[in-house]
């Protein structure tokens, strides 16, 4: 089998593939991948406003996306008892509830205050109730870190 050549200038870039387009497409691709457009040209400006209509118009139901803090502090704060004879309840707080500044081994007012937040915020039973701190006492884990807080209130 015999594969003929031509050395002529006008068949050779009648029957060449334009490659230059296709090069300048996947240039230009690559550049949008990598985000190599210099800031104020058309093309960075053109990839912002792509990126900024798909934020604001992307419907929020695609992602399954669902807030998770009000049913993960729900489950870091249980009931543990009530005393009927002072009258007292014993929640148990998760101490990751609280900012770590704010953890204390004895009970100071500003751990009084946020625990009572905490309590008035996540227990339906006393939403939008009165009540007071009577004690509170540090769960320890084992290596001495503070893991829960016991927290009596008076109703």
């Amino acid at each position: 089998m015999a594969i003929a050549s031509c050395t002529c200038v006008t068949a050779k870039s009648s029957t060449a593939l334009p490659s230059t387009e296709m090069r300048a497409v996947w240039q230009a691709f690559v550049r949008t991948l990598f985000w190599s457009y210099e800031r104020g040209s058309w093309p960075y400006d053109l990839v912002v406003i792509v990126i900024i209509l798909f934020v604001l118009v992307t419907p929020a139901k695609w992602f399954h996306d669902r807030p998770q803090a009000g049913a993960s502090a729900n489950s870091k704060v249980q009931f543990r008892s009530q005393d009927l004879a002072t009258q007292t309840h014993t929640y148990r707080l998760d101490a990751s509830l609280l900012a770590p500044e704010k953890r204390a081994s004895k009970a100071t007012p500003e751990l009084e205050r946020e625990s009572h937040d905490i309590l008035a915020r996540t227990v339906d039973d006393l939403r939008d109730e009165s009540f007071q701190v009577v004690r509170i006492d540090p769960i320890r884990a084992g290596d001495g870190s503070i893991q829960s807080y016991d927290v009596s209130i008076d109703p």
